[in-house]
């Protein structure tokens, strides 16, 4: 859809139909989102390569391990190189 036919929001209407304009969106309309009548965002639906870049939870299951002392207490010079950066 051309931007000038892009249908302009108040950010506080938005916020109240989120779910319909995420869905108005996927079907290809530019939603525009304004703040005190300045437009602050775009609405815009994902092309299919983002769809497809998505996290998917648990895909890599099985491909990845640690080693067994993973969880065991770090040396003492890495524990100081930390503590030190953080301060």
């Amino acid at each position: 859809m051309p931007r000038g036919r892009s249908k302009r929001w108040n950010l506080a209407d938005a916020k109240a139909h989120l779910s319909e304009l995420v869905e108005r969106a996927a079907r290809g309309e530019e939603i525009v989102i304004a703040f005190r009548g300045t437009p602050r965002a775009r609405l815009v639906p994902l092309d299919a390569s983002a769809r497809r870049a998505l996290r998917i939870p648990g895909q890599r299951l099985g491909r990845f391990q640690t080693g067994d002392d993973f969880n065991d207490p770090l040396p003492a010079e890495v524990l100081v190189a930390f503590l030190e950066r953080a301060s």
